[in-house]
């Protein structure tokens, strides 16, 4: 991302004039407060959201068109998890179908059996999980769900938002170990965003800190 401006009021940019590089592979940390644009910053990378100015270039070629308009091939590349699960997964459905929605949407029904199965095994779902919806299960086993349905795709970009922030430390170390797993098999790129320093530096390769993203004075968004 190359002096990356974006938001939602071109008035008041969340972000300002923000550069940050992924390596496939690398696995980098985003630090910085609540607020702060981070997220917006996050949605541009995953091509989610696109921006007032600047370019976003992956694996060599710059991006010309956004969320559903960019193609499927891009647009697959990339796994998101979100920080809060709730407002990221459909409440109708159950758990099984949540991880499924990307394979469903992409013409890959039959692939839908064995890959759930083998997703929920490895983020640690029963299979008596599967069949419950949103509001039958925890904040951390939601969060699992959505972590396959990032997964099911086999993406060569892994964006986590505050993926770990509403969870405890176990469900948190569990987690990470799924998503570095997944990195160590497939040499996936990974960009991780949170304001939890430790964590971030435990986790990532490097961690740039949200002053050496945007320039000094135009951090925060409202």
């Amino acid at each position: 991302m190359r002096a990356i401006t974006a938001g939602y009021d071109r008035r008041a940019p969340a972000v300002r004039d923000a550069t940050l590089t992924v390596s496939p592979g690398e696995a980098v940390g985003l630090l910085g407060p609540s607020g702060c644009g981070k997220s917006t910053l996050a949605r541009v990378a995953a091509l989610l959201h696109r921006p007032d100015s600047g370019e976003v270039v992956v694996d060599g070629t710059p991006v010309r068109r956004w969320r559903h308009r960019a193609p499927r091939e891009l647009r697959t590349a990339f796994g998101v998890v979100f920080q809060q699960p709730r407002l990221s997964a459909d409440p109708r459905l159950r758990l099984t179908d949540l991880i499924a929605e990307p394979l469903r949407a992409t013409g890959r029904r039959a692939s839908v059996p064995g890959r759930v199965a083998d997703l929920a095994e490895t983020v640690g779902l029963t299979p008596d999980l599967l069949t419950r919806r949103p509001h039958e299960v925890s904040d951390g086993q939601l969060q699992r769900a959505c972590l396959a349905r990032a997964l099911v795709l086999r993406p060569r970009w892994l964006i986590c938002d505050e993926m770990t922030a509403m969870l405890d430390a176990s469900t948190t170390a569990a987690l990470v170990g799924v998503v570095e797993d997944y990195r160590a098999s497939t040499g996936a790129g990974l960009l991780a965003v949170g304001h939890d320093r430790t964590l971030l530096d435990r986790w990532c390769d490097r961690t740039a800190g949200w002053h050496t993203v945007t320039p000094p004075g135009l951090v925060c968004g409202t």
